[in-house]
C-alpha cells in the first residue's frame, strides 16, 4: 500500500511510518518544515498542493495538530480557537480532501486522545477537539463511499513525552509510540471503519 504519513516527523508519526514501512507498505512522510513533503494543515491550498504532488494513496494517516493548554479562567477564545483551527479543521481538512485522492477501499486514520474521555486540568481546549475528532469520524463513517473507511487513534500520554507533559497526566500509565504505533496499523490494514482505537496501555 501507499501510505501519506502527515505528522511524520513527531513522537507518534515517526512511529507510524516506521511500523508501516516495517511492514512493507510505501511511506510517503510528511511534516510541517521536515519530510518527504511539507504540509500546513490549517490551509486549504497547502493541503489541496500536497495532494496534487503525491498523487493517489490507499491510506491517509494523520498524526498532527496543534492545541492550547492553559487554565480556563485565563483562557481567551482566540485562545481555544488554537485547537478548533489547528488539530480539529486540520484534521478535518486532510479527510474531506483526501477522500478524494484515495484508492477504492483506501483508509483514513486520525489522531485524537485520552482527554476526549478523561480530561486534565489545563485540557479544556484538547478535551472539546479530541471529542470532536471522534464525533467527525463516527459521522463520516456512515458515508464515504467506494468502501473508504476512516478510524481514529486516542493515545495516552508517551513515554518519549513524559519529560515535557508528565506533570499533566499525574497517575496515568504512559505507551511508547511504538506501541501507540500498532493501533495505526490496525486502522490502515484492518477492515473495520467509525472505530476510535484506545491506545492506553
Amino acid at each position: 500500500m501507499k501510505v501519506l504519513v502527515v505528522g511524520a516527523t513527531g513522537a507518534v508519526g515517526s512511529a507510524v511510518a516506521q511500523v508501516l514501512a516495517e511492514r512493507g507498505h510505501a511511506v510517503v512522510r510528511v511534516g510541517r518544515t521536515r519530510g518527504d513533503h511539507q504540509v500546513d494543515i490549517t490551509s486549504d491550498a497547502s493541503v489541496q498542493a500536497l495532494y496534487a504532488a503525491v498523487g493517489r494513496v490507499d491510506a491517509i494517516v494523520s498524526a498532527a495538530g496543534g492545541l492550547f493548554f492553559g487554565p480556563l479562567a485565563e483562557m481567551r477564545p482566540a485562545d481555544f480557537n488554537v485547537g478548533l483551527q489547528d488539530k480539529l479543521l486540520g484534521q478535518v481538512r486532510l479527510a474531506l480532501l483526501g477522500q478524494h485522492v484515495l484508492n477504492d477501499g483506501g483508509s483514513i486514520t486520525l489522531t485524537t486522545g485520552i482527554v476526549a474521555e478523561e480530561p486534565i486540568r489545563q485540557g479544556a481546549n484538547a478535551t472539546a477537539v479530541n471529542a470532536a475528532v471522534e464525533g467527525f469520524v463516527r459521522g463520516a463513517a456512515i458515508e464515504l463511499p467506494r468502501g473508504l473507511r476512516i478510524n481514529a487513534v486516542s493515545p495516552t500520554v508517551l513515554t518519549e513525552s513524559l519529560a515535557a507533559y508528565g506533570p499533566f497526566f499525574p497517575g496515568f500509565d504512559a505507551v511508547s509510540a511504538a506501541k501507540a504505533a500498532q493501533a495505526y496499523v490496525r486502522s490502515v490494514e484492518g477492515p473495520q471503519t467509525g472505530r476510535v482505537y484506545r491506545a492506553w496501555s
